[in-house]
Order: C-alpha cells, then sequence, then structure tokens
C-alpha cells in the first residue's frame, strides 16, 4: 500500500505544487545555470530553480550532501511526515530504504575537480566527493531516520527508481520489512548533459514526446518518494492509503545499449508480465504514464508496444509523457511518475504531455495534449524503459 508521498521538482517543490503543475500542465523547461553550457547544441533542461539549500539543512550538513542527497531528503522528509510516522530516534528494524539512483553526486565530483585543477575556489573540499557514490544518498536517508531494517539501491539507469518500487514491495510480502521507503532522486550533472548532447538525444528545444516535430529529450532532475507499507501494518496505525501497489515487471531486452528493440516486442513483454503479476486484464486499464522520453524511436516503439500489449483497448487508454514538464529526470524519473500516478488516483485527472501538438502517423493513439483530463483513474501502468535495455513497467490501483 502507499501510505505516503514526497517529491521535489521543477514544476513542484513539495507534492501539493507538484499536483498542481500536472493539472494545469505546467512545464518547468528553462535554460541550465548550474554550469556552462555555451557550447552545448541544448542548453535548456528541466532545472529546479530558486532552489535555496540552507532552508533545509544546516552547514554542517551541505559540506556532506550533494544535490542529489539533498533532493533524496527533501522527498523522504515530505513523504514520511505525510504517512504519519514517528520516527523517534531509535532504530527502527521494521523498516527498510530502497532508493533508484543515476549520476548521484557527481555535480560536487565536478566541483572538486574544478578546484583541484583549474583552482576555481581556492583548495578543492575533500568532502566533495563523500556523496559521489550512487548509494550515499540511500545511505543519507536511512541515517536521518536510524533506519535498520533491508537497504538497497538499485541502478539500472532511468528505470531505476521504477524498480526500486518494485523491489521494495517485494521485501514487504515476503516479509523482511513492514514499510519500506522507496523512490528515487538524481541531480543535473555536466557529465550527464554532456554524455546526451554527445549522443545527439536532447532537443534543444522543450521535448515533445509523441509528437511529429519531436527531436529528442530534455533531461531534468529532483526526486520522489512513496512510503510502502503492509496492509495490515497500514491498518493497525490508522494510516491513509493513497494506492495500492499491484506489481511490477522488469525485462532486459539484450538488445542495444541505447536504442530500443525496434519491434516493441519486449517493452510489450514487460506490460504483460507487469499485468500478470498483477493479476489483471488490460480491460481495466484506465491510464498508461508513459516514459515518453521524446527521442523519433523510443516513442515510435513504445507506441507499438502498447498497441501490442493493449489490443484494441490501447486506442481508448489514455497515455501521457509528463516528461514533457519535468523533463527526463534519468535515475528518478520512475520515481517521479510513479508519484504524479498516484496523484492521478487520488485527484481523479490524467496528467496532460503539455507540449503536445502535432500528430505522427506513427504515434497514432490518445496522447492527452496540452491540459489534464477530468476522468476517474483505478488503474495505471507506469512505464520506464531505459538505456541497456532496462525495462520495467509498475502497476498501481485506487484502494477500496
Amino acid at each position: 500500500m502507499v501510505t505516503g508521498l514526497g517529491a521535489i521538482t521543477a514544476i513542484g517543490r513539495d507534492v501539493s505544487q507538484f499536483h498542481c503543475s500536472l493539472e494545469e500542465g505546467k512545464v518547468g523547461i528553462g535554460e541550465v545555470t548550474l554550469f556552462d553550457v555555451s557550447k552545448y547544441p541544448s542548453k535548456i533542461a528541466a532545472q529546479i530553480r530558486d532552489y535555496d539549500p540552507s532552508d533545509y539543512f544546516s552547514r554542517t550538513e551541505l559540506r556532506r550532501f550533494s544535490r542529489t542527497d539533498q533532493f533524496a531528503l527533501i522527498a523522504s522528509m515530505e513523504a514520511v511526515k505525510d504517512a504519519g510516522i514517528d520516527m523517534n530516534g531509535k532504530p527502527h528494524r521494521e523498516i527498510g530504504v530502497c532508493l533508484g539512483a543515476g549520476a548521484g553526486g557527481m555535480l560536487s565530483a565536478e566541483q572538486y575537480h574544478r578546484d583541484l585543477l583549474l583552482k576555481e575556489r581556492g583548495k578543492p573540499r575533500p568532502s566533495l566527493i563523500l556523496p559521489f557514490l550512487p548509494s550515499y544518498s540511500t545511505d543519507a536517508v536511512s541515517r536521518r531516520f536510524c533506519l535498520c531494517g533491508p537497504r538497497a539501491t538499485i541502478t539500472t539507469a532511468c528505470s531505476s527508481s521504477a524498480t526500486s518500487i518494485g523491489y521494495g514491495a517485494d521485501l514487504i510480502r515476503r516479509g523482511y520489512a513492514e514499510l519500506m521507503i522507496c523512490g528515487g532522486s538524481d541531480a543535473m550533472s555536466e557529465l550527464t548533459f554532456g554524455g546526451f548532447n554527445s549522443l545527439r538525444v536532447v532537443d534543444p528545444t522543450p521535448c515533445k514526446p509523441f509528437d511529429a516535430r519531436r527531436r529528442g529529450m530534455t533531461l531534468g532532475e529532483g526526486a520522489a518518494i512513496l512510503v510502502l507499507e503492509e496492509l495490515g501494518h497500514a491498518r493497525a496505525r490508522g494510516a491513509t492509503i493513497y494506492a495500492e501497489f499491484l506489481g511490477y515487471s522488469t525485462v532486459g531486452e539484450a538488445y542495444h545499449m541505447t536504442s530500443p528493440e525496434a519491434s516493441g516486442r519486449e517493452q510489450s513483454r514487460t506490460m504483460g508480465e507487469a499485468m500478470n503479476a498483477a493479476h489483471i486484464s488490460p480491460g481495466e486499464v484506465d491510464y498508461i504514464n508513459a516514459h515518453g522520453t521524446g527521442t523519433p524511436l523510443n516513442d515510435k516503439v513504445e507506441t507499438m508496444a502498447i498497441k501490442d500489449a493493449l489490443g484494441e483497448r490501447a486506442y481508448s487508454v489514455p497515455v501521457s509523457s509528463i516528461k514533457s514538464m519535468v523533463g527526463h529526470c534519468l535515475g528518478s524519473a520512475g520515481a517521479i511518475e510513479a508519484a504524479a500516478s498516484v496523484l492521478s488516483i487520488i485527484h481523479g485527472f490524467v496528467p496532460p504531455t503539455a507540449t503536445y501538438g502535432e500528430r505522427d502517423e506513427a504515434c497514432d493513439l490518445d496522447y492527452v495534449p496540452h491540459r489534464s483530463r477530468r476522468q476517474g483513474v483505478g488503474t495505471v501502468l507506469s512505464n520506464s524503459f531505459a538505456f541497456g535495455g532496462n525495462c520495467t513497467t509498475i502497476v498501481l490501483r485506487r484502494y477500496e
């Protein structure tokens, strides 16, 4: 059961702001100011702006936490508070943490490198490389709440945090934990920005998933945390249950490091196995939160996969990509999209593909253009199809 949510993205510093922006179709894409992007073809991203970490952390803490760690902690603190969990400073052996990771503390490591070689700010601080490991955010969340249950960090590229939610649910179902803090965090860094630009998969204008004019993705940053809880435990403490985590699937395409298998068969298999694990049929799916990167091939293949997995039902199910608003947040993308899916269930709306404008013959489904749509949402598939053929689909449903 999902009993708590936390989020910080380019369109909202907390869940409430995030929800309102999703309903409004707010686009959080703009100029990158974290580092010099003048030499890159694209100069935009969904960066979290006007962010002052001292609003959340002490000076001592800020010497130890990267931007990624900060986002993870902010979202975790909101989710724990939202779930009404009493973190009394004592060890909690029944609560675990599983987060997805991407670049981790790379932005801080880049600053250390510049200080060391270019003397930008004098003597480099060794603390800048403390949070370099992708697992540092998971460890920081565990320490903050004194959580001594299962701990894991998932790194499967852009499906990392979606997989972390599924793995967290597995740990609960197998009796290893009563409650898991799951999700992911990732921050912009020059390494990832430059890397995706060098691959020529970044659109110099805001990404347009499933649109005929699409030219590539727009990068983003942020974090989202879901508190997952065993039903009996949630009921016993009187927790509010937002949604039910029904099941998930992870599939390896074993095809190519950056391109999806062109027929869509493996992505279709991912969705099919997720529906089987959740014990639902295609006819029960009310909304698909698509991976929807905005690259020409990915969007085409995902459309083919949805049609293969759902059959004729695909044409009556809304499909949208919130990457049109928050960008592609890499290691945290799956968790942010899972949080959006839970919000769609709670509040009865489908988020839009905000930048969609021109129909592509190869992408012929209902992509919810421009504005959100008011409708009841009972069951959601949330897709995360990552580099390396790391495909994950999770299934969420309204709890009744």
